[in-house]
């Protein structure tokens, strides 16, 4: 079992940036599949970025080129650098993973991003 806990969410002006945390209860050097997720107001939640194996990742079009993910193996953390946000960047943000495929997965409690002037 994985517990994993979001931080680092918070008000930012657009322009700005946040790195997002997600600290997990165990090793997570071979968890296959780890992502981020969010979900706007009135939307559904959609893929942000994923990091597969920790060589891998993959980025939604929206988001190419502002955000990074990545993992800090020693640390059991995966990061969401954010820059450049938009308004439409508004959302609770979820960490998630995926220990095999096809295995169990798990969330995070999510953390809110808020992009306002």
């Amino acid at each position: 079992q994985v517990q994993l806990v979001e931080s680092g969410g918070g008000l930012v002006q657009p322009g700005g940036s946040l790195r997002l945390s997600c600290a997990a209860s165990r090793s997570i050097e071979s968890i296959y599949f780890m992502a981020w997720y969010r979900q706007g107001p009135g939307k559904q939640r959609e893929l942000v970025a994923a990091n597969i194996r920790g060589t891998v990742t993959n980025y939604a079009d929206s988001v190419k080129g502002r955000f990074t993910i990545s993992r800090d193996n020693a640390k059991n953390t995966l990061y969401l650098q954010m820059a450049s946000l938009k308004f439409e960047d508004t959302a609770v943000y979820y960490c998630y993973a995926r220990v095999n495929i096809g295995g169990l997965l798990y969330w995070g409690q999510g953390t809110q991003v808020t992009v306002s002037s």
